[in-house]
């Protein structure tokens, strides 16, 4: 096996790694999307359809931003380790 094969192969399993934990997010962010609207549909009372899409989209606004400002600061923190070594 040539070098060219081999880094071929390195790249196609990180490709399918990423690709598939792209897919098992993606369905963690439906399960979650249902979750959320039943949560609002709960204490929001029928025929409020604007209030609660409101309150859905400022629900998942939030928890983006808290989740995304959370990994980058964990990803930072990663990254000075390693500049550290």
């Amino acid at each position: 096996m040539s070098k060219n094969d081999n880094n071929l192969r390195t790249e196609f399993t990180k490709t399918i790694i990423q690709f598939t934990t792209a897919a098992f997010g993606f369905v963690a962010a439906l399960a979650w999307n249902e979750t959320i609207k039943q949560f609002i549909d709960k204490f929001i009372s029928p025929g409020s359809g604007f209030v609660s899409s409101l309150i859905y989209a400022m629900m998942v606004t939030f928890i983006a931003v808290f989740v995304t400002y959370y990994l980058g600061r964990v990803a930072q923190a990663n990254k000075e380790k390693e500049e550290k070594k």
